[in-house]
């Protein structure tokens, strides 16, 4: 922090110049990008559907509505539910892809709406723009990459704030751009249910 505002002082005095101003301009775009990438980690709260993300000091940053298991709550293989618990961010799916993508295996497949796999129509049940494939740290969610839950953008938005989803966390697409960006590789998630 104290070589950033270093930084950000020795542009200052040069910023009477074309050049300064530029340094100043790209500074403060670099410390911004650095404050958004420190995240510590996601709450996932299942009895409102919501999503918050946290930096490392506590602070909410961002938050948004999700679609967590039309099954309810649970660790079983085919159940259709979201497991609670502790988790990392174990790989990440879609940087670099058009907002539109339309994933199948974590493969990229076609786009929405205009390029939709001849098996699909426009009412699937799509995997959307970004994947963060979770992993479960406790035991009785250990199953969970194996399950293959993610946390993934959907063309469901209508049914964000419902349980609507196979397990998975479901967010639109547009706020799954914004997590996928804020968030890196093991980053922890906690998904819980508030009682």
């Amino acid at each position: 922090m104290r070589l950033v505002t270093q930084i950000i002082n020795y542009v200052r005095s040069i910023s009477s110049t074309l050049l300064g101003t530029i340094l100043l301009c790209v500074a403060a775009i670099t410390f911004t990008v650095y404050l958004m990438s420190r995240h510590s980690h996601i709450e996932i709260n299942l009895t409102d559907q919501h999503l918050h993300l946290y930096n490392e000091y506590g602070q909410l940053c961002f938050e948004c509505p999700i679609s967590s298991g039309i099954g309810g709550i649970g660790s079983e293989e085919n159940s259709a539910k979201t497991p609670t618990g502790n988790f990392i961010i174990a790989e990440r799916f879609g940087d670099g892809l058009p907002d539109s993508t339309i994933f199948k295996a974590r493969r990229a497949i076609g786009n929405y709406p205009n390029a939709i796999p001849s098996e699909m129509n426009e009412d699937s049940d799509f995997i959307l723009t970004r994947i963060l494939w979770l992993d479960g740290t406790d035991s009785h969610n250990a199953n969970t990459k194996n399950r293959y839950i993610y946390i993934h953008g959907t063309n469901r938005e209508d049914l964000l704030g419902s349980a609507v989803s196979h397990g998975c966390i479901r967010v639109s697409p547009e706020n799954m751009i914004t997590l996928f960006n804020s968030t890196d590789l093991n980053t922890t998630v906690i998904i819980f249910e508030k009682k």
